[in-house]
Order: C-alpha cells, then structure tokens, then sequence
C-alpha cells in the first residue's frame, strides 16, 4: 500500500515510501516548471547547508594534516587518494548519475516499489563485483598509487575504501531520486570531514606513519553507514530479485560511457595532482593538495544541485520540452557561478593567509591556490552543462571530455618539463598545473554549452555582467584587508568581501526567479530539514 508523498528534504523522505508521484520524481508540488525551479532551489538550499558543514571541517583536517604529518607525508597520502577514487568512480558504472534515468524509463512501465528496487540492486551488485577485482588488483600492484614507492602496510589497505565509495555513491543516487537530499548531506558534509579530521587527530599519537590513510579508511566507512541505513528504510530488501549476468552485463554496456564521462569530469580534478606526484617531490605535492583541498570547497556547491537537477531534467525529457531544460540548466549555473564566484574571491584574494593557517611551508601555494580558485568558476558552465548531456548525448559529451583531459595533460606536462628545462623554483610547477587546469575547464565548458544549446534549440548560457559588478568592489575591499596582520585578514577580510560581493550580487544580478532560492517555504513545502 503507498503512503502519502514526503514532504522534500524531510526526515520522512528518508524513511517513507513516497506514492507513485513522487516515486517517479514529481514536477514540484505544483506540477509545472515553476515548481522544477523550486525544487532545484530546496534541494541545493539542503546541500548548500552541507557545503557549509563540509568546510567547518575540512579546516581542521588541513590544520592537523600540514602541522602535524607535514607536507611530504599528505603528498604521499594525495597521490593514493587519487588513483583510490578515480578507480572508485568508475566502479560505479555511471550509476551516480545515470540512475535516475533507469528509474525514470523503468517507471514507464512498472512504477511499484519492487521494481524500483531490483534496479538500484543491479547497480549495486555490478559496483561491488567490479570494485573488489580493482581493490584486489591495487592491492597486489600498489605502484600507481605511490609513485614515490614510499608507503607501509596499512597505507596499501587504503583500497578497502574502493568498495565503500563505490556502493555509497549508488545509494545516494538512489535516494536523492526520492529527493533526499538530507542523507548526502549528513553522510558526506558531516560524518565524512569531521570523522576523517577527528581520526587524524588521534591517529598520529598511534600510527603516524599511516594515519591519514587509516583516518580516510575510517572516515569513508562511517559515511557508507550513514548513507545505507536510510537507504533500507527507503528501498528495503529486494523482492524477487537475484543477480543475473545478462543483466549485469547490459548495465555495464550502457553505463560504461557514462561511467567514463565521470571518472573524466572527476579526473581532470585530480590529472594535475597525479602528473605533478611523477615530476615533484612529495612535499610540493603536499603543498599542491592543500590548495587544491581549499580551492574544492566551491566545486562543492555544484553537488548542492545535482542530485536533485538529474531527475528534473529526465522528467522534462519524457515530455520533450526542451525550453525548460535549457532555463532550468542557465538557472541552476547562474546560482553555482555567482556562489562559486564570491567564495573564490573570500579565499584568493587573502591567500597567503589562508594557506598560512596549515602551515608556513604552505604558503608558497598561493598562485596555484588563485588559479584553482579561478578554474573552479569557470567551470561550473561545463557542469551544468554536462548534467543534461550525459542524457541526451551521452557519447558526445564523452568524446568532448576525453578531449579534454587530453588537452589538460598536454598543457601540464609541458609546465613540468618548461620549470625543469629553465630552472625555475618547484613552486611554479603548482601554479603551472594550476593555470593548465583552469585553461582546460574554460575551453570545456564553452563547448559543452554550445552543444547543448544547439541540441535542445535553446542558447544556454549562465554567465551576466552583474557578476563583474560584485567582483569590483569586493576586490577592492579584499585588497585593502591584506594590511590588516593575519590574523585580522582572515577574522574581518573574509567577511567584509562575501557582504560587499552579496551585497551587490543580490541588488544587480538576482532576479524574483533567482530569489527563490533563499525562500524557505516554497509552494507550501515544509522549510527544507537535514
């Protein structure tokens, strides 16, 4: 028997089994675009809580990190963390991202809750064989992630997090279909940061030389918990369901693209990372991973709306209307951009500072830590754009990233080889990979708009000149704040430059469409609950 539809963001969305409507990832509580938009906007406003949560703890990670391990010993952790979750992602088999669509074509034709669950245990199954051959292989032949070929025995298990964050990706792909967006929330914004930050901590009294690895173990297990134990209350066990090798093998055919066009979004993240490992020393890439952990915290807000931006967007596929994808695409960018924009600006603009906080040896990172910031802003068009995409040309849209993550590894290799060849300090091969990642994800993101638009009929583009406006002054005040002492930058600086850059954000570029974001009652929706 269904139960009455829970309410977005709910607890109760986490534990109920919402009605057909809902199942099938309803248009909003009114049925039209206008309550796509609104749903968009609950759902990023619930993860944009957890952005907030994540960067209260990933503060004291990079603090114990850089004063505690130093920065040769999170290089080291850095260059397995990469392999660890590129592997990871595409073990997932595209199901991150392309669950919704088979749970959005499979409840054409059976919308009861059995069926849904036989398709999220499908991909389920499909991850957990797939990430126990690569964690065995990894284990055995531990090179690729410890190019230094420093590393101990508890450092290889660091592969056991392969399965984990194979299997808790699917199932909060699963849950954010029913839009729960709480449980990402809590699984990756809270117990994820602050066990790993916590475990850290304590680790270096116990095992120093592996505690990072260890504290990560930790951390991606307790996230795994948290994602699971609502995901049962939501799905349950399956009924009438066993694995099935056609099935499983149909799955990984028409994932693999997918699953591809994610390990390579994800890659050209960490490509810099990995290639700097082969041609620096530990210690700059420890440096490096330290920008690169300050400058994700924007990226962050992307994940704000795309678990809830795939369902909308399969549901306006079904009715062909292409107008509203195209809207809700520039929408949605708009928001991250602005967003990503005067966060970069609060944390770039007093960099030095920023990066003094895990430690003086880290401070050399600042440029690399300015074009990160920069990279991450213009690639948010590429996201977005990307988040339609991958449903209407699957293959294309991959091709475009290959391209890409082509060019990224020509441009940063050539950095590498240009510092080496002219004798340049090891800081500026940071800055280099920097500057090759930013260039890559501008070039992506205006090509992948382009064909967007020409697919749907519709121009999308998310960028507006009140952007410009709130960058200006917001500069200006940044600039002034660092000849304030550091600590004052940091404690008054930050601060000053998100009110004057939101300040005129608000009044120049945020329309009534935009505004409601900020609503905390949307079409007589309970306020949004993590």
């Amino acid at each position: 028997m269904s139960l009455p539809p829970a309410k977005i963001g709910s607890p109760a969305a986490a534990g109920n089994r919402p009605d057909r409507e809902d199942r099938a990832g309803s248009r909003g509580s009114d049925g039209t675009e206008q309550g796509d938009i609104a749903a968009l906007a609950r759902g990023g406003r619930t993860n944009f809580f957890g952005f907030l949560l994540r960067l209260a703890a990933r503060i004291p990670f990079l603090f114990i990190a850089g004063r505690f391990y130093g920065a040769e010993a999170l290089g080291r952790f850095a260059s397995a963390l990469v392999v660890v979750e590129l592997v990871a992602m595409l073990c997932t088999m595209g199901e991150k991202r392309g669950l919704a669509q088979r749970l959005s074509d499979g409840a054409e034709t059976d919308e009861s809750d059995a069926a849904q669950t036989r398709l999220v245990y499908d991909g389920l199954s499909v991850a957990f064989l797939v990430s126990i051959v690569a964690a065995l292989f990894l284990y055995l032949v531990p090179a690729p992630m410890f190019p230094s070929g420093h590393y101990t025995a508890l450092d290889r298990l660091i592969v056991l997090a392969i399965p984990a964050l194979a299997l808790t990706e699917i199932a909060l792909a699963a849950q954010a279909y029913r839009y729960d967006i709480a449980t990402s929330v809590r699984a990756r914004a809270v117990v994820e940061p602050w066990t790993i930050s916590i475990m850290a901590g304590l680790l270096f009294y116990v095992v120093p030389e592996s505690g990072l690895a260890v504290a990560y173990l930790a951390s991606i297990y307790a996230a795994a918990v948290t994602a699971f134990w609502p995901f049962f209350r939501t799905y349950g066990a399956p009924q009438g369901w066993k694995p099935g090798l056609s099935r499983m093998w149909r799955l990984s055919v028409r994932g693999a693209p997918l699953a591809s066009a994610d390990a390579i979004e994800w890659g050209t993240r960490r490509l810099d990372l990995f290639i700097l490992g082969l041609f620096a020393a530990p210690a700059a890439v420890g440096v490096y991973y330290v920008a690169q952990q300050v400058a994700s915290l924007p990226q962050k807000l992307k994940t704000s709306f795309e678990p809830i931006l795939g369902p909308v967007i399969t549901r306006n596929l079904r009715e062909k209307n292409f107008g509203a994808i195209a809207r809700q695409v520039c929408q949605v960018g708009f928001w991250i951009v602005a967003a990503q924009a005067g966060i970069a600006l609060a944390l770039g603009v007093p960099g030095e500072a920023v990066m003094g906080l895990v430690g003086p040896n880290f401070v050399g990172g600042t440029g690399a830590l300015a074009f990160l910031l920069a990279a991450e802003v213009v690639a948010a068009t590429a996201v977005v754009s990307e988040a339609a995409l991958i449903y209407v040309a699957r293959l294309r849209n991959l091709w475009i990233s290959v391209a890409a993550i082509g060019l990224q590894a020509v441009l940063t290799v050539a950095v590498m080889i240009a510092v080496d060849r002219f004798g340049y300090p090891e800081t500026w091969k940071a800055a280099g990979a920097a500057i090759a990642l930013m260039v890559t994800l501008g070039a992506m993101s205006l090509v992948k708009a382009v064909t967007l638009g020409r697919i749907l009929g519709h121009r999308v583009n998310n960028w507006r000149w009140a952007l410009v406006y709130a960058a200006a002054p917001a500069l200006l005040v940044g600039y002034a704040s660092t000849y304030l002492p550091e600590w004052a930058e940091l404690l008054f600086g930050i601060p000053a430059i998100l009110l004057v850059y939101g300040a005129v954000i608000w009044r120049r570029g945020f329309g009534p469409e935009d505004r409601v974001l900020f609503r905390r009652n949307l079409g007589g929706d309970a306020p949004t609950a993590v």
